[in-house]
């Protein structure tokens, strides 16, 4: 019988004991004995956070359908949590066996935002393991991170034996194969590292020299061992529709962020947006049979009860079968009770039309993300869009019975002014007349205009991973600029203005592009209490002000500056498939406020067309 890893007492101390008992609808169990690997999978954040990641839920669902892998899940500890177990040293554990992980074979962690890089060394640290993979011995289990923020993994690599680049679906059979065979002839934990750097994807930054010239800049990044790559290259599943999904995820005993089903579309997007690295990194795009897609939802909602099912992607509208779907779903489950959620559509005749049947317009608001208030900076940023599309839209949708929209905006742009700060409020204003032009007998109401700005942070493997930032105060002042504009604006009730917080964002922009120096202010700021820093309640400006100062790093190195041309970056050892040429041409053709036009139109020659398939080799049209 199991044992539980927390007893009543502790359980009743802490908030939501739910989140660490285990035992949900669809979660694995099997006979520790009967296993030769067994895989911690970790998502450095609380439990409703953690179940709400897709990637997560695959490789669960990937991982135990193997008869040699029992993979069980693990949540970063609530601060309450948290801070009992560091007073009675109770050792961090998996859900489904509640064993210690250090009875695992590999913990994975997943590195999904660089806010959560102090939640990995609070997993590493309750699971008493040095934090350094340096200073592990060869009966502890091996590290491995895997997630987006694995396109720079420089600040964390200290504290990981392996990194996995790209999409997990590829390179982990082999990675376990080989380290059940390690097991059988006896390999030292070293040799098994060095044996891993050959597979496809696997980065050992042990395996890793980094030398640096006299400004800080990186003199080169070079393999410290005898056949080990120069450079790791992502990994990708190609045959989209025939990989592993999970048709009977577990289902949580408390309400989590994204409690539905959730049906993946495709991945990728062919728009080409500057600032988005997921928009780069996930290149080329890769769509889901409709088929597939239709027999999930028909399995997922019958295994899981959930009454509502959500469609995912990046861009949901450019998914070439999503009218079939919608209607395959409406026909099917709209008469059940079964509620439809389509994130990511851009508001044109066919979105609006497609979210009017599955909608309770009433009840609903329209998000536009325009990403810039001005022309000259959509062009900039390579959006796509046209004030009159925007307008248009919204047109469209106050007509067809909408009144609340919520419009997303970034602050901090390359090129960015004064007056394009402002054009943000007039563009609200302008989309506020167009809805009291309509017929008043025809408007549901008051029009509700929601304005939110976040700010701009430059990301790795973009076309603005050359980019600067600029200090806290500044950014301030340009939220300032765009509330005092709102307050000049004729419709001015009828916008709302937010914007999210500075420092934060300055912070993120440091990690984000950071080298293996961050590794020890990380430390350091953990070792002063730092924890759940992308929560608000929790994040304190002067802990990480004080770490950088104890670990000697200047952050306006890597914040106020616009990087060189030639310069090379943390991350330039990972061949990413869009090539470091195309994101320099990009970069200069942001500064001529020149637009790129997406991939169906016509091929950028960005050089993900060597993974084969997907919309990028419909049009071999080069850009020069």
């Amino acid at each position: 019988m199991r044992k539980p890893a927390l007893n009543d007492e502790t359980l009743l101390k802490i908030e939501k004991p739910a989140r660490y008992i285990g035992n949900e609808v669809n979660s694995v169990m099997k006979d520790k004995n009967n296993v030769e690997i067994r895989f911690a999978m970790c998502f450095p954040d609380v439990y409703e956070i953690g179940m709400s990641h897709l990637g997560m839920k695959i490789l669960y669902e990937m991982f135990n359908r193997r008869e040699d892998v029992w993979c069980e899940r693990v949540f970063s500890p609530w601060p309450d949590l948290h801070r009992i177990m560091k007073e009675k040293d109770i050792s961090l554990f998996a859900l489904e066996s509640q064993d210690s992980l250090s009875e695992f074979d590999f913990i994975g962690i997943t590195l999904q935002y660089e806010m959560c890089y102090t939640n990995i060394l609070q997993i590493l640290d309750l699971a008493h393991l040095p934090l350094l993979a340096a200073d592990r011995t060869a009966q502890m289990p091996i590290v491995i991170g895997g997630g987006p923020c694995t396109y720079n993994p420089e600040p964390v690599a200290a504290f990981f034996d392996l990194i996995y680049i790209g999409e997990g679906e590829i390179s982990y059979d082999p990675l376990f194969d080989l380290y059940k065979q390690a097991k059988r002839e006896g390999w030292s934990r070293r040799e098994f590292l060095v044996h891993a750097a050959s597979i496809p994807g696997i980065y050992v930054p042990l395996l890793y020299d980094v030398y640096y010239k006299a400004d800080g800049t990186i003199e080169k990044m070079v393999p410290n061992t005898p056949g080990v790559p120069e450079k790791v290259q992502k990994q990708l599943v190609m045959d989209f529709s025939g990989s592993v999904y999970p048709t009977k995820p577990v289902v949580p005993f408390i309400k989590i962020t994204q409690d539905r089903v959730v049906l993946e579309l495709m991945r990728g997007c062919i728009r080409g947006c500057r600032f988005c690295q997921a928009g780069q990194i996930y290149r080329p795009t890769r769509e889901k049979n409709v088929e597939v897609l239709k027999q999930y939802a028909d399995e997922m909602l019958r295994s899981t009860g959930y009454d509502e099912i959500s469609l995912t992607s990046l861009s949901s509208s450019d998914y070439s079968m999503l009218e079939e779907l919608v209607n395959y779903l409406i026909d099917h489950f709209k008469d059940k009770g079964v509620n439809i959620s389509l994130p990511s559509l851009r508001i044109d005749a066919f979105s609006l039309d497609v979210m009017s049947k599955v909608q309770d317009i009433r009840k609903s608001s329209l998000t536009f993300a325009p990403e810039a208030g001005s022309q000259h900076m959509r062009d900039v940023i390579n959006k796509g869009l046209t004030e009159e599309d925007i307008l248009h839209g919204a047109g469209l949708a106050f007509e067809g019975g909408w009144q609340k929209v919520k419009l997303y905006f970034m602050l901090g742009l390359p090129q960015e002014t004064d007056e394009d700060m402002r054009a943000i409020a007039e563009l609200a204003n302008k989309i506020a007349v167009r809805y009291y032009e309509i017929p008043k007998e025809k408007r549901n109401g008051k029009c509700q205009i929601t304005v939110s700005t976040s700010f701009f942070i430059p990301k790795p493997f973009t076309p603005f991973q050359w980019a600067r930032m600029y200090e806290k105060e500044e950014y301030q002042r340009r939220a300032k600029v765009v509330n005092d504009a709102v307050k000049e604006q004729l419709n001015r009730k009828s916008i709302k203005y937010n914007w999210h917080e500075t420092d934060v964002s300055v912070l993120e922009g440091i990690l984000a592009r950071g080298d293996r120096k961050m590794a020890q202010a990380i430390r350091y700021a953990y070792e002063d209490g730092a924890l759940f820093d992308s929560w608000s309640e929790f994040y304190n400006h002067d802990r990480w002000q004080r770490a950088f100062a104890k670990a000697g790093i200047d952050t306006d190195f890597y914040t106020m500056r616009e990087r060189m041309e030639d310069e090379i970056f943390p991350w330039d050892f990972i061949d990413d498939g869009v090539t470091k040429e195309y994101l320099l041409r990009e970069w200069r053709r942001s500064k001529q406020g020149e637009v790129t036009k997406n991939c169906r139109m016509q091929c950028s020659g960005c050089g993900a067309n060597q993974y084969g398939g997907g919309v990028c080799v419909e049009n071999q049209n080069q850009i020069s």
